[in-house]
């Protein structure tokens, strides 16, 4: 018997959810305008990729409680294609993609509200795309317009993402492999440029964040990826401490560190690393001492990730030993903050700790799924913001499961004032690593850049 592909897999599990008179609709993106005569570099949506492994534009899916499912694509057009690349077309499209029937985009208002007729309910991807209410609107209209002659319109409708979001926050084995040589390519790439860096300013030539950029760019095509996942965060010196920074033309001086935040996209999924390294190879002492606590908090978030745990409790180590971190070290005046448990209770440490500890990863770098446990969120509490004095209602965090994928990247970002140490001050250090959660633990699949220290800079000598 053959394996159906994993495309085929998921649109049955979605006809299964839909029950059988229910009706769902995919849009994939529509290509974006850039300027005058030129579009965007073409990104499909994730949910439609997700269900059909299909990448052209123009294109919805749609599919029945039957488990049928029927794909409208652009058609063949031999003159278009010789301007804007191959089609793939309804004739082939079946075959090629595992779907029931296909049909040119261009039939698509007359075909929908056939389509529609008789279904209980509609469901598709709410708030995702510009204008879709509005033509399910229409559509059903011409349903309701055949009601003379019999015809059933759609009494409900669903939000497909929240089935669509629980599917995807497990990772299957085809998911997990492609997500792992994203994340070695991003890794060589992030090896690039530290060692980039050290050349040229050891050759004394002059280094600029986009050169560094460049490298990172250079490595991910010649890996085999299609783009970055993201804008690549290439900050140096003061520049670490804005959290989106962008690469841009700031110069990369010897003596000061340099952060990366960046990973390329392979096939539809998206890798996250980021590693914090001294631009000509040597940390000095005020920064190796954040960065080793930096690290050791990502060590105490990395130990609580593992299946059964929630989703909040790598933060939470990671907090703990920030804190810690930060009144040895001086950030924080024990005088004024108190000890440990007061820093956290007061959230002391959040003037250099802004962020959480991690986000779901896959298709999106921030990738969709809930982070409440979906059992547990009628269970409310609520507690008072001790930095805002807002109230915030807490549900109880979501569970890990083997097979989800998190981001485990704390950092400590110091800006200068009178009350901080001069040495700390313009230090910006984030380290980042990709995680997929497995019954034991977790398995680290973004370490083929090295994060401590010493062999960073042994890395950066090389």
């Amino acid at each position: 018997m053959t394996t159906p592909s994993p495309y085929a897999a998921r649109r049955a599990r979605v006809a299964q959810a839909l029950g059988p008179n229910g009706i769902a609709l995919v849009p994939t993106a529509p290509e974006r305008a850039r300027n005058r005569d030129t579009d965007f570099l073409y990104r499909h949506d994730s949910y439609f990729y997700y269900l059909t492994g299909f990448t052209e534009p123009n294109a919805l899916l749609v599919i029945t409680g039957d488990g049928r499912s029927t794909l409208f694509c652009a058609p063949k057009d031999l003159e278009r294609e010789i301007w804007d690349g191959y089609r793939l077309g309804p004739e082939a499209a079946p075959a090629a993609l595992g779907v029931d029937a296909a049909i040119p985009m261009n039939d698509l208002d007359a075909q929908l509200p056939r389509l529609l007729e008789n279904r209980d309910a509609v469901w598709f991807p709410f708030a995702s795309h510009e204008g879709l209410e509005a033509r399910v609107a229409g559509w059903l209209s011409k349903v309701r317009a055949r009601v003379r002659f019999g015809a059933q319109c759609p009494q409900q409708q669903h939000d497909l993402c929240g089935v669509l979001d629980e599917m995807r926050l497990v990772k299957d084995a085809h998911e997990q492999d492609i997500m792992r040589r994203a994340a070695a390519i991003s890794a060589r790439a992030h090896i690039r440029a530290m060692q980039t860096s050290a050349r040229m300013l050891r050759a004394g030539q002059d280094v600029r964040e986009h050169h560094l950029d460049a490298e990172l760019l250079h490595e991910f095509r010649m890996g085999g990826s299609q783009y970055p996942a993201y804008g690549s965060i290439v900050a140096a010196g003061a520049n670490a401490c804005v959290l989106h920074y962008r690469a841009d033309a700031a110069p990369v001086r010897a003596g000061e560190l340099v952060l990366i935040d960046a990973g390329c996209e392979l096939d539809g999924y998206a890798s996250d690393i980021t590693r914090t390294f001294p631009a000509n190879g040597t940390y000095t002492g005020p920064q190796r001492a954040l960065y080793d606590l930096v690290l050791a908090s990502q060590e105490a978030a990395v130990a609580a990730t593992r299946a059964g745990a929630r989703f909040t409790d790598p933060h939470d180590a990671s907090v703990k030993v920030l804190a810690q971190g930060m009144l040895d070290v001086g950030l924080l005046d024990r005088n004024k903050v108190g000890h440990v448990d007061d820093v956290i209770a007061q959230r002391a440490y959040f003037r250099f700790y802004m962020h959480r500890t991690g986000h779901w990863l896959g298709m999106d770098v921030h990738d969709c799924g809930s982070y409440v446990e979906p059992s547990e969120v009628g269970t409310v509490s609520e507690r008072q913001d001790p930095l805002s004095g807002e109230t915030i209602k807490d549900r109880p965090s979501r569970i890990l499961r083997p097979g989800m994928v998190l981001t485990i990247e704390p950092g400590i970002y110091v800006r200068p004032a009178s009350d901080v140490p001069t040495q700390f001050h313009d230090i910006g250090i984030r380290i980042e690593d990709d995680a997929i959660v497995t019954a034991a633990g977790c398995e680290l699949i973004s370490r083929g850049v090295p994060v401590k220290a010493d062999e960073i800079e042994a890395l950066m000598r090389g």
